[in-house]
């Protein structure tokens, strides 16, 4: 089992490009794959075609917030994050042919992730060992880093924009994944459609393991547009062509 975790900065295609992942691996016969939607906008499941309300399946931040507020349940004593597991499992996990998917929520009260987060990481400790791989999309920012829902990854893809932010992003990203004790192989780096491809010499000049460039596919834009899933891409379209392209540059055949 390899964890597999996609970050960046809002908007430059971290949740197109795990969508990708996905397809990737599926067509390749590599599976069964655990998907973990740790982002509040919850656009995974859509990008791959469930939409968990139709499946009857809660985000944890609901579960949580039905089990200790609307049922009159408590935080005391017993760690909430054991106490919800089972429920985690039942109510919350998408369970589909080749992947599963289980999705965060947004906040269980104002200003904090940490109940949610935490029984996440609980679930993930005895969830993980039935799968491939876990690929984990990130929200924007870094303080996810800090919550740190998994110590071990394997392979960090950081997508960055047009900006000099982005490039900021990277670096303070490997530098608080080290801090908080966040242990990875790889931290790789890839430019998002939206880097013009006369900057990419210089994006590659700067960036350590840099990857290479998702390229623009007017049919993702349709897509998502259409709340049409990203696996429904046929397999030569450009962006399907390029992440599968990065992906074996990064070891995964």
């Amino acid at each position: 089992m390899k964890r597999i975790v996609t970050m960046g900065r809002g908007g430059t295609g971290k949740t197109t490009f795990v969508a990708l992942i996905v397809k990737h691996f599926i067509e390749s016969g590599i599976t069964p794959l655990l998907l973990v939607d740790v982002d509040p906008d919850q656009n995974l499941a859509e990008m791959v075609g469930i939409d968990l309300s139709d499946e009857g399946k809660n985000t944890i931040s609901e579960l949580m917030m039905e089990t200790f507020l609307e049922k009159g349940g408590t935080t005391v004593g017993v760690p909430p994050s054991e106490r919800i597991e089972s429920r985690i499992w039942e109510k919350g996990l998408y369970e589909g042919n080749f992947f599963d998917l289980i999705a965060v929520g947004t906040k269980f009260i104002e200003g904090c992730y940490c109940l949610p987060d935490a029984a996440l990481k609980k679930a993930l400790e005895n969830l993980t060992k039935n799968y491939r791989y876990v690929l984990i999309d990130s929200p924007g920012g870094l303080e996810h880093l800090n919550r740190r829902i998994t110590t071990q990854v394997d392979d960090i893809f950081d997508i960055i924009g047009p900006s000099q932010k982005s490039f900021k992003h990277v670096e303070r990203a490997r530098k608080i994944a080290k801090e908080v004790g966040i242990v990875f192989s790889n931290f790789y780096v890839i430019a998002g459609h939206r880097v013009p491809t006369e900057l990419e010499e210089t994006v590659q000049g700067r960036m350590k393991q840099y990857l290479g460039k998702i390229a623009y596919d007017k049919n993702v834009e349709s897509y998502v547009l259409k709340g049409k899933s990203i696996l429904e891409l046929p397999s030569s379209s450009p962006a399907c062509a390029s992440a599968r392209t990065l992906l074996e540059k990064a070891g995964y055949r």
